[in-house]
């Protein structure tokens, strides 16, 4: 029976009200589970019995497996079962089963011990052995079993009962009982052993034939064990216990245990017998009946345990149970006794209970005396007076919701975000050149008849690769015509009814697939093939928006002014509440009009379908082996700037070390070095003969001249060593510049295969910098900084991350309230920008190096503000020079187009376009 928390798991007995039922023989459904034949009576009982039995937390009774469901449980059990009972000897079983019926032991590894002393130099006919025979083993079966040969008075009395016998066969033809006195427990082994000793029996075995014998190991072996086989294959031997033997696979002490713990079970009450199973009793012929004798000597031995218990409990209870009858006095001196040892007992827990407050106390005050060890969690740190002192901001700088490209649109600023940094990060695989985050909110916003070849360029590429993307032919029709004829072909979405949509979609697009988009005629026709690619490839389960998108695109309403009329209408390009449509139109003219929403939908939608194309997957294959190449190269690179400044440590080194601590003695004494005329006879210097007493002069001269020498070669030598010295730092900036550009090519390649943000605050709030990416590059041609959006966006903390503050911070809201402000505090999916280095610096300044997060985050603003900094910087310049002159200096002849083909967004060209007919 399978276990759990080490205890068996009973079934569930049906309920009285089912029992009842099946006695007045009323039908009642219920529920039934096959596996384990329970039945019950309601689906809930019955779930939750099955949720039970599927948790991983049942344990395998006969193998201890852990970890495992009920049925797997109980299929191990039943698979070891099936197995052990196959191996255990057959005549054996019925033998150790008779033994172990009515055995009263307290634990099973004692009655295991019993039984195998017992049963295991004793063996039954047809049992399968192994004998030694002149020091060879093999396999037999034992075909009879010869008792030993009782005394010759035993003889006669056997004869004379055989005789008196009225059985019509004669004792002699009888097969003789074997080892009786085994399978009587009461008897111990010692005395069974005297009674019937198993070294006496005889057994005649007959050696199996064309077996694998045991002990042969090399080919010689093989080829003696192949010959002696041939010798005594079938051949029948009389031998003894001393030379045979049991396959430990099949006899041992673990085998043994499990048979009999599958074969046996015993009730909890005290001093309960082990009993075999009935249907496995019925079956090997063991009395399932109590005998008398055994009866009583079980209940002897409860009622002693009874006792014993009893007496137990009375010692631990005291006297006063024990002492029914006393006498006043008696009493009275016992109840102040009792009030004594109370009084002295509530005092001593009394005391007990200061001392472990004051153990409690002392811990406490000892847990906050701990220094804490930083960085830690970022809710942990809390500032301190001394912190507010030394300048630490205690409220971060308000990141604005505003300054988004959509203000507080949060799902359209979102899409926004995805749709500009899936086209820059996969422009290599698109053939688009980048361009910026204000340019492409212009684009967005960009509602004139004039072509916008940034809105062309992007829908085409998309386009062109969602021709290679599987598709359903017509999809979008097939979902209008099922929709017609769920709601009806007269339900108006914007005033168009449905049957009209279905007829002018019709018509539009059906050539997508082979329109040719080229770049050189401003990708003529990419509307329609818009149309025909949202017919192919979006539903209304995959597209919700579609129909009303579809509306927009084809019809407009009837107080719309001609789009040729006028070159640029209203900017907003909003929609009129209620308007109706009821004019057809062609995509070219109602484009632009869309709502930014809705032409962010298309094109997230058409980007999460490019995703899959072949382009773009080779694309992140080929970025995943440049990555693996770039790790590769950077561990070469630090390993070679650590042995260039190894060098130059040791250049160091000896050139302190050498350094002379004359303060150039040598060269200040070479201007006292005379010429050659010093040495003319006849100078005071000289003797009368003639001999030259200035010997001393001339030593030193020499001395001096090899000091020269050895100080000028010397100072070449440092020389040498300062040009390497230099040669190397020059090494080691290279390297550190492949360093910056690894890490630049690091950032744009892993931004192609997963988009990261640089780093959490303390509330969760995650840091985005989208710039650098894919295709998009952080260095111009020139060394210029580049930039594309030039800001710091802020997402606020998913649903998760609040409940992990809710968690770990109890009053978490009015801490935010404090540190972020009411403005600060994003919600689920809110977006905030800082776009200005002022800001992006107090923020920085706020951060807290002392929590891991916020201490990772300013890492790696550091790392990347050579970038960041200028990169919003340009922006603002950027956005400075195009700022239009104010409305009263425009003359009011002037133009709306001249103006708007200044736009930066109207001057982007695609650099990698590709012309695809």
């Amino acid at each position: 029976m399978p276990t759990c928390r080490r205890k068996r798991v009973l079934l569930t007995q049906p309920s009285q009200v089912l029992l009842d039922a099946l006695k007045n023989g009323s039908h009642k459904e219920v529920y039934y589970l096959n596996q384990t034949g329970e039945i019950f009576e309601t689906y809930e009982a019955y779930a939750a019995r099955m949720s039970f039995y599927r948790m991983k937390q049942f344990q395998c009774e006969v193998t201890g497996k852990s970890g495992l469901d009920y049925f797997q449980a109980l299929e191990s059990e039943q698979q070891e079962a099936r197995t052990m009972h196959s191996r255990f000897p057959e005549p054996l079983k019925a033998a150790v089963l008779k033994a172990v019926q009515w055995q009263i032991m307290g634990r099973l590894d004692h009655l295991v011990e019993a039984v195998y002393e017992r049963f295991k130099d004793r063996y039954y006919p047809d049992e399968r052995v192994i004998i030694d025979v002149q020091g060879d083993k093999y396999f037999a079966r034992i075909v009879q079993v010869f008792p030993p040969r009782p005394s010759l008075l035993l003889q006669s009395s056997i004869k004379s009962e055989a005789q008196a016998s009225t059985s019509s066969s004669p004792l002699s033809d009888e097969e003789p009982s074997i080892h009786r006195a085994a399978e009587d427990m009461k008897v111990p082994v010692k005395e069974a052993n005297a009674r019937d000793d198993p070294a006496k029996y005889y057994y005649k075995v007959q050696i199996l034939e064309e077996e694998k014998q045991p002990g042969a190991g090399k080919v010689s072996d093989r080829n003696k064990g192949k010959d002696k086989q041939s010798k005594y294959s079938r051949s029948l031997m009389d031998v003894q216990c001393p030379d045979m033997s049991r396959d430990r696979l099949a006899f041992s002490k673990s085998i043994l245990r499990r048979f009999i713990r599958d074969c046996v079970d015993r009730d909890a009450a005290v001093a309960s017998p082990w009993t075999v199973k009935p249907s496995i009793a019925m079956r090997y012929g063991v009395d399932s009946v109590m005998p008398d004798d055994i009866r009583k000597d079980i209940e002897v031995l409860k009622k002693g345990e009874s006792d014993k218990r009893k007496k137990v409990w009375e010692e631990k209870e005291g006297p006063s149970k024990r002492q029914k009858k006393m006498t006043a006095a008696e009493e009275e001196k016992a109840k102040a006794t009792s009030e004594r040892k109370e009084r002295e007992a509530r005092e001593k827990e009394e005391k007990a209970q200061k001392a472990k407050e004051e153990a409690e106390r002392l811990a406490a005050e000892k847990k906050k005396k701990k220094p804490v060890r930083y960085p830690t969690e970022d809710l942990d740190v809390v500032l301190g007076d001394r912190d507010k002192k030394n300048g630490m901001k205690v409220r971060r700088p308000t990141p604005s919701r505003y300054f988004m490209p959509f203000g507080t649109d949060h799902a359209t600023n979102e899409a926004f975000l995805m749709v500009w940094n899936f086209m820059n990060v996969y422009g290599q695989p698109l053939h688009i050149s980048s361009f910026t985050m204000d340019e492409f909110e212009g684009a967005l916003r960009h509602s004139s008849q004039e072509p916008c070849a940034l809105i062309a360029e992007i829908h085409s590429t998309l386009i062109y690769n969602l021709r290679t993307v599987p598709t359903t032919r017509y999809s979008l029709l097939v979902a209008l015509t099922m929709l017609e004829e769920k709601v009806g072909p007269d339900d108006t979405v914007l005033g168009l009814p449905l049957s009209k949509l279905d007829e002018s979609v019709c018509d539009i697009g059906n050539n997508w697939e082979r329109a040719p988009l080229r770049s050189g005629e401003t990708r003529d026709g990419w509307e329609e093939s818009l149309i025909g690619c949202l017919k192919d490839h979006a539903t209304f389960e995959n597209f919700p928006r579609l129909r009303e998108i579809l509306t927009r695109l084809l019809w407009k309403p009837e107080h719309q002014v001609d789009a040729t009329s006028s070159a640029r209408p209203t900017p907003s390009s909003t929609p009129v509440p209620n308007e109706i449509y009821s004019v057809p139109s062609t995509p070219r003219v109602q484009y632009p009009l869309l709502p930014p929403a809705d032409k962010l939908a298309i094109l997230a939608f058409m980007c999460s379908l490019t995703v899959s194309s072949k382009s773009i997957h080779a694309h992140m294959e080929s970025c995943e082996e440049q990555l693996t190449a770039l790790r590769k190269e950077k561990i070469e690179v630090n390993r070679t700037k650590k042995q260039y400044l190894e060098e130059m440590s040791v250049i160091m080194g000896e050139s302190k070390e050498g350094t002379p601590k004359t303060n150039g003695a040598e060269e200040d004494a070479a201007p006292q070095d005379s010429s050659d005329l010093s040495d003319v006879p006849g100078s005071d210097n000289e003797t009368e003969n003639g001999t030259p007493s200035g010997r001393p002069k001339l030593s030193r001269r020499k001395t001096q001249a090899t000091e020269r020498q050895l100080a000028r070669a010397r100072q070449a030598n440092e020389k040498q060593k300062l040009a390497e010295h230099r040669r190397l730092d020059e090494e080691v900036n290279k390297l550190e510049r492949r360093l910056e550009g690894i890490e630049r090519e690091f950032r744009k390649l892993l931004g192609a295969i997963r988009v990261k943000p640089l780093g959490r605050d303390r509330f969760y709030n995650r840091i985005w910098w989208f710039d650098g990416m894919g295709s998009a590059s952080l260095i111009g041609s020139g060394g210029s900084i580049q930039y594309g959006s030039g800001r710091i966006f802020i997402q606020g903390p998913s649903e998760f991350d609040i409940e992990v503050l809710e968690r770990r911070e109890s009053n978490v809201r009015a801490r935010r309230l404090e540190e972020e402000g009411e403005d600060g505090m994003l919600g689920v999916g809110e977006w905030a920008v800082y776009d200005s280095i002022e800001l992006m610096d107090e923020f920085v300044a706020w951060l807290n190096p002392k929590g891991v997060r916020e201490l990772a985050l300013k890492n790696t603003l550091t790392k990347w503000w050579p970038h960041i900094g200028p990169g919003i910087r340009r922006r603002t310049a950027d956005l400075a020079n195009v700022t239009k002159a104010p409305e009263a200096r425009r003359s009011a002849r002037t133009k709306h187009g001249s103006d708007l083909s200044r736009e930066p967004y109207m001057t982007w060209t695609n650099r990698r376009a590709v012309n695809s007919s």
